[in-house]
C-alpha cells in the first residue's frame, strides 16, 4: 500500500520546486515589461495558492514585483534569488535595463552618451560614428564603412589595398594611373605595393630589371651601366673589362692607366715602398714607379746648402755648378745671404760669395 503521507509529500515538494522555477523566470523579466505583466504575475499568484490548498499546505508566502505603477509601499520579500542591482549609465545615470549600453573602462554607457562623449567623426561626411556602425579607420583618421572610398572613382575601399596622395584615399588602379612609375623597359605603370627597381631617376619592374647580355633578373646585385645598358659584373667583365697589367684581373672600376697599360688602383703601389700611386704625384725610374719620397731618398741629388733631396719634378728648379747643386730659395751668399739666382757670384772653398762679400778674398 503506498502511503498517503508520502505520497502527498513528494508532489508536494515537486509542486513547489516547479513554483519556485516559476518564480525565478518571473522575476528575471526586463523591469520594463514588468508594469505590463503585473495583472497576470497576480494571476499566477492565485493559481499557485489554489494549487498549493488542494494538496494540503496551510499557506504559502509569495513575493510581490515594485513596477512605477504599484505602491512603494510594495516590498519584495527575500526568497530563493536575489533582485538585480540598479545599472545606471555612468554618465547621465538613467537606468539601463532594458536598453543597450557600451562599456568603456568598466563603466557602462548609453548609447546617447557614449557617442556623444567618444565618437570618432568621419573624415568624409563630418557626421559622428555611431556605436551600430563600423568604424574604419587610417593613421588616426576615422569614416563610416559607406563613406571609406576612394577619392576618384568612388568606388569603396573595404577590405581592399588602397594609396593616399595628399591625404586623399585612392583605389590602386586611379593612383598607379595618375602618380606611378612607369617602367623604363616595358613601358608599363608599376603598380603601387610592387617591387621596383631604380637608378639614375629611371624605373623597372623588378622582373624587367636584367642583365643584357644573359638576360638575367639583376635584383639587388652589382652591376655596371654601358651605352644605356645594364650588366651584371660576370657578364661586363667577359665582354668590356680590361685586365690589370699587374694582376691580370678584370678592371670593373677605379682603373688607373700608365703608359698606356690598364691597373687596378690597388695594385698601382710605389716600387720602393708599396704605398699606393694613384691620386698623388709621382715618378719612375728604369720603368718602375716610384713616390716622390722613394724617388728622391734613392736617387736626387742633394743641395750643398740644406742638405736635402733636389726632386727636380715638376718643373721646379735648381742651380748646378761644379757637379755642386742648390735648390733656387738655397742658392745664396754665405755672409750676407743676398741671392745669387741669375747673379755673379765667387766660390771661397765650399762657400759662394756675392761680388761684394768677395772683394776681400
Amino acid at each position: 500500500m503506498i502511503d498517503p503521507h508520502h505520497y502527498f509529500g513528494t508532489e508536494r515538494r515537486q509542486s513547489e520546486n516547479e513554483h519556485r522555477r516559476l518564480l525565478i523566470i518571473v522575476m528575471s523579466l526586463n523591469v520594463r515589461e514588468q508594469s505590463k505583466q503585473t495583472d497576470a504575475l497576480d494571476g499566477w499568484s492565485n493559481a499557485i495558492r489554489s494549487n498549493y490548498a488542494s494538496t494540503g499546505a496551510s499557506s504559502l508566502s509569495l513575493p510581490r514585483l515594485r513596477t512605477g505603477k504599484h505602491s512603494s509601499n510594495r516590498k519584495v520579500k527575500r526568497l530563493s534569488v536575489k533582485m538585480t542591482e540598479r545599472y545606471d549609465c555612468h554618465y547621465c545615470k538613467e537606468s539601463l535595463f532594458g536598453k543597450k549600453y557600451v562599456l568603456r573602462e568598466e563603466n557602462p554607457y548609453c548609447v546617447k552618451c557614449y557617442e556623444s562623449l567618444y565618437s570618432n567623426t568621419c573624415e568624409e561626411c563630418k557626421k559622428p560614428i555611431g556605436c551600430n556602425t563600423r568604424d574604419l579607420s587610417y593613421k588616426d583618421r576615422h569614416w563610416h564603412e559607406e563613406c571609406f572610398m576612394c577619392f576618384q572613382c568612388k568606388r569603396s575601399l573595404v577590405d581592399k589595398p588602397f594609396s593616399t596622395k595628399d591625404e586623399k584615399l585612392l583605389c590602386t588602379e586611379c593612383y598607379s594611373n595618375e602618380y606611378s612609375s612607369k617602367c623604363h623597359e616595358c613601358k608599363k605603370t608599376i603598380m603601387p605595393g610592387s617591387r621596383k627597381m631604380e637608378h639614375k631617376g629611371n624605373s623597372w619592374h623588378e622582373t624587367c630589371f636584367t642583365c643584357q647580355r644573359c638576360q638575367q633578373p639583376i635584383g639587388t646585385k652589382s652591376f655596371i651601366p654601358k651605352d644605356n645598358s645594364n650588366f651584371c659584373v660576370p657578364c661586363y667583365e667577359k665582354q668590356f673589362a680590361m685586365q690589370c697589367v699587374h694582376c691580370k684581373k678584370p678592371i670593373t672600376t677605379g682603373g688607373v692607366t700608365y703608359r698606356d697599360q690598364p691597373w687596378h688602383k690597388d695594385c698601382f703601389l710605389c716600387t720602393s715602398c708599396k704605398q699606393q700611386l694613384s691620386g698623388q704625384r709621382f715618378t719612375s725610374r728604369d720603368d718602375f714607379a716610384y713616390c716622390l719620397n722613394c724617388f728622391c731618398n734613392l736617387y736626387a741629388k742633394k743641395c750643398a746648402s740644406c742638405t736635402t733631396p733636389i726632386s727636380g719634378l715638376g718643373g721646379s728648379k735648381y742651380i748646378s755648378f761644379e757637379e755642386r747643386q742648390w735648390h733656387n730659395d738655397c742658392f745664396n751668399c754665405k755672409k750676407c745671404a743676398v741671392s745669387l739666382v741669375g747673379r755673379g757670384f765667387l766660390t771661397e772653398r765650399d762657400d759662394i760669395l756675392c761680388p761684394e762679400c768677395g772683394k776681400d778674398i
